[in-house]
């Protein structure tokens, strides 16, 4: 369960909320690349899934930092068409996103918070330590898996919409509030914010983000 939960800022967790007809792989992943290229410093991985020339499914995870390919998938069988997960795969990913974490980042990427997370595995760690930093975190939830994911963060967060509009304006809102609350000036231009035009945020060079929030003290992993 989470602590204090009128002190934590909602836009600092995001979750796109998605259904099988969306791309909300590409759609992140899109995201990801198109606001390092505007300053921030992001860190985590997004995942791409294509197909082999003998018809199976791959799912890679992608380092947003570095490109760096992880399969985290591995066939079920001879002339199996799909796929699972590959615990070693998903190892190497939790890597990336500690690793992120250790490198004072302005934003931590996670692909999904899924099956395995809403079961206790996978990468529901991870999401543990971002959060419980105060690192702001963005990831996608399947439709099916949202009462675990409002269980697991005890409702907190902003749930989004699966359109490119909606991320930009949770991050300019973040960044916004956090400008303010250290007193910055404007440097970075990000985004377009609603009918008001570029919003523009100053991004800290020298230090990890202060979360204008006390995030929780205990998140407990849910069996």
């Amino acid at each position: 369960m989470i602590d204090n939960l009128d002190e934590i800022d909602p836009n600092s967790v995001g979750a796109i909320l998605y259904r099988p007809k969306d791309d909300v792989d590409r759609l992140l992943a899109d995201f990801a690349r198109d606001i390092a290229q505007q300053g921030v410093r992001i860190g985590g991985i997004v995942q791409r899934n294509s197909r082999c020339a003998n018809g199976t499914h791959v799912m890679l995870a992608i380092d947003v930092a570095t490109g760096q390919e992880i399969s985290i998938s591995q066939p079920l069988g001879s002339g199996a068409m799909s796929c699972n997960l590959d615990t070693n795969g998903l190892a190497k990913a939790a890597a990336v996103v500690s690793q992120a974490l250790r490198n004072e980042i302005d934003l931590l990427v996670i692909n999904k918070f899924a099956k395995q997370e809403a079961a206790g595995r996978g990468l529901r760690a991870e999401f543990v330590d971002a959060i419980t930093r105060g690192v702001p975190v963005l990831t996608a939830v399947p439709k099916q898996c949202l009462a675990e994911w409002r269980t697991f963060t005890a409702g907190v967060g902003t749930l989004l919409p699966c359109d490119r509009q909606s991320l930009e304006q949770l991050v300019a809102r973040y960044f916004n509030a956090r400008r303010a609350q250290r007193g910055l000036q404007p440097q970075l231009r990000l985004f377009g914010d609603d009918d008001t035009g570029p919003t523009t945020v100053r991004l800290s060079s020298t230090s990890s983000p202060t979360s204008p929030i006390k995030l929780f003290h205990h998140l407990q992993k849910q069996p």
